[in-house]
């Protein structure tokens, strides 16, 4: 009966929030603080029956329960156990149970975390965020229950996907679902905001850490999908414009702009409209994120599902949310003047045009993904976008992007001096120039643009992020203090050279990889990129749960020994399916890449021979992000007990404009 208890704390779990969605906000609108102050053990109780029904979930993979129908359609018994409780969240059913699940772990955090709010307008945070998962948990039950159970009983499950079977899965789906999810917290504080009125800089202040937050997250999934296809899918890259890539992309970087779009309500009091707005575009680009995943509209590696029922269940919730939100956003946009005035060479305007790029690219991205759909839907025939739109289109907006995003953090608010920036930003724009003018003759003996303009914005935004740096950390009169820099300073100065190091990552990688397929066997050398790869022998090998033929290959840099690749070709034993496996040798400035293909005779391979220069600093700027984005989340003012009024806010606010 375990499944069964599962189902039904899946149940209760949808009682308790749609009491969460009502209760308080019927205390709120009759004033009456009794009522509000349910919010709380509501949520909680929610909390913890949808956490017991990813337990019983999680207790069924791991004694084999296969009369539950998603056990055994996605495990097996061969399967290693920390695969099976993986395999929770790696097909449709389970993972959007652990969708909802990871929302109420956010509405459980910010009920813990929020205590010094009014309680009144966190009640409100909480509703909202009811009303996502009462949605979402009404459609697992009615179309995706993951307890189901089939009968007669299959003596074994049909196994995980092969392509599933890797670490990646452990670690890549639940972070990208807290980012996504995330921005739902992002979503329920601005329509909070929108229903109390008070779109005041304390809105922002308390917003901003949950938006960081979600935004630390998302980069982390994203980042982790990309080495994951890199190691695992065998074909050396790291991004592919893939319909599903982009869809956790798009909400990445309306989240980024809603990141600094936050930093501007908070300080300035400026840029209401931007933030509720991005606020909005975000949870629904999330929404939307999830419906491709989960619809069969578009084809994809990392698709779900493909029932059309399912997808219109999520595109009547993705029309529920965006319409309800931007009809209450319309209804009280009169409401929204924002005080604050800047000239145009001012931080504010620079954070603006640094808002509009990020959208405009999101723009793009929405655009290249939806237009196959829109032309098959049409009649207009079956054509596909890939990367050679998105590079040509994409790539242009984020290099004056990164343009701009080396003068934000040093420009004054409001108003800048006279010959302050030239004096401060000329030394670092001739060295960004010479440094990616001479970066593709030093590297390649030739002229290369993308290079030149790649390898220069790089240069150029980590020189100015040195230079803001240095403004932090000295007062007046030249000398270094640290009391004048707190955390979200430090964050967004370690975020900003995430970017820089993932550029160089990105621009050397895609212009600079030396790729040779070469049919290889035991005696056999091959010469790549100043290095020998010698093939050896081929081992069988006997796996849990598959068998492969394993290359052993090694590899010699003028006569010296570097290292033994082990590139393999494996068979699983129940899905019958033949997967790559990459012998990867890693380092610092490059990396070693093979794979085996299709046996050519009874002991040649076809064998695939890559050179990745720098690929690894897209990964490790990435990690810099995440540091960054957690320092200035934690920072400690948003901690502070808020004691401000509205009055107090306008105040403040008045005061700005002087």
């Amino acid at each position: 009966m375990i499944p069964e208890l599962g189902h039904f704390s899946l149940i209760i779990g949808l009682a308790f929030a749609i009491l969460l969605m009502t209760v308080p906000l019927f205390g709120a609108a009759r004033k009456d603080q009794y009522l509000v102050r349910y919010a709380w053990p509501i949520c909680y109780g929610m909390f913890f029956f949808i956490t017991l029904s990813v337990i019983t979930l999680g207790y069924s993979f791991a004694v084999d329960d296969f009369s539950v129908a998603y056990v055994a359609n996605h495990s097996n018994s061969q399967l290693p156990i920390f695969f099976k409780i993986a395999a929770v969240w790696g097909g449709h059913e389970g993972s959007l149970l652990f969708w909802v699940f990871s929302l109420t772990v956010w509405a459980a955090a910010v009920a813990t975390f929020s205590k010094g709010m009014e309680e009144v307008f966190i009640a409100r945070v909480l509703a909202v965020l009811a009303m996502v998962i009462v949605g979402f948990s009404l459609f697992m039950i009615l179309t995706s229950s993951p307890f189901e159970r089939i009968f007669p009983i299959p003596m074994e499950g049909r196994d995980l996907n092969p392509m599933l079977q890797d670490v990646g899965l452990i670690f890549h789906p639940p972070m990208l679902y807290l980012g996504y999810v995330g921005f739902a917290v992002s979503f329920a504080f601005a329509i909070a905001a929108l229903m109390s009125g008070r779109l005041d800089s304390a809105w922002a202040r308390w917003s901003r850490p949950w938006t960081l937050a979600a935004w630390v997250f998302l980069t982390g999934g994203i980042s982790l999908g990309s080495w994951w296809a890199y190691y695992e899918l065998g074909w050396g890259g790291w991004w592919f414009w893939d319909p599903v890539e982009n869809a956790s992309f798009m909400p990445w970087l309306i989240g980024t702009a809603l990141v600094h779009s936050l930093i501007v309500t908070e300080k300035r009091g400026a840029f209401r409209n931007w933030t509720v707005l991005l606020s909005i575009f975000a949870f629904s680009l999330s929404l939307l994120g999830t419906f491709i995943v989960r619809s069969g509209v578009l084809t994809s590696v990392h698709s779900f599902a493909a029932d059309p029922s399912r997808g219109m269940f999520i595109l009547l919730l993705l029309g529920l949310a965006i319409g309800g939100s931007l009809t209450l956003f319309a209804l009280r946009a009169s409401e929204m003047s924002s005080p604050a005035r800047f000239e145009l060479k001012s931080k504010e305007t620079f954070l603006l045009v640094c808002n509009v790029l990020l959208t405009v690219a999101a723009g793009t991205v929405l655009l290249g993904t939806l237009y196959p759909l829109l032309i098959d839907a049409l009649g207009m025939g079956k054509i596909s976008v890939g990367p050679p739109y998105f590079n040509s289109v994409f790539v242009p907006i984020v290099l004056v992007l990164f343009g701009f995003m080396g003068i934000g953090p040093i420009i004054r608010w409001k108003k800048s001096k006279a010959g302050e920036l030239k004096r401060q930003l000329l030394i670092p724009a001739i060295v960004a120039a010479v440094v990616g003018l001479a970066t593709p003759f030093i590297a390649g003996n030739e002229l290369n643009l993308w290079v030149v303009f790649g390898i220069g914005m790089a240069t150029w935004v980590s020189l100015a992020t040195f230079r803001a740096a240095y403004n932090l950390l000295t007062d007046v009169n030249g000398k270094f203090t640290l009391n004048k820099i707190g955390r979200s300073e430090t964050g967004m100065l370690i975020a900003h050279m995430g970017i820089a190091v993932s550029i160089v990552g990105a621009t050397m990688v895609s212009n600079y990889s030396i790729e040779k397929s070469v049919r290889m066997g035991p005696g056999i050398s091959e010469e790549l990129a100043g290095y020998t790869f010698n093939y050896i022998e081929t081992k069988n090998v006997v796996g849990p749960n598959y068998t492969a033929q394993q290359g052993q290959i090694e590899v010699y840099q003028d006569d010296k020994f570097v290292t033994l690749l082990r590139p393999d070709r494996r068979q699983y034993n129940v899905r019958t399916m033949d997967m790559t496996e990459a012998g990867i040798d890693w380092g610092l400035f490059r990396d070693l890449y093979v794979t085996m293909g299709d046996p050519l005779s009874m002991t040649q391979f076809a064998v695939r021979l890559n050179y990745k220069p720098f690929v690894r600093w897209i990964w490790i700027g990435s990690i810099f992000m995440m540091v960054g984005g957690f320092l200035a989340a934690s920072d400690k003012r948003y901690r502070v007990k808020e004691t401000k009024t509205a009055k107090d806010d306008t105040k403040e606010a008045k005061l700005a404009t002087a």
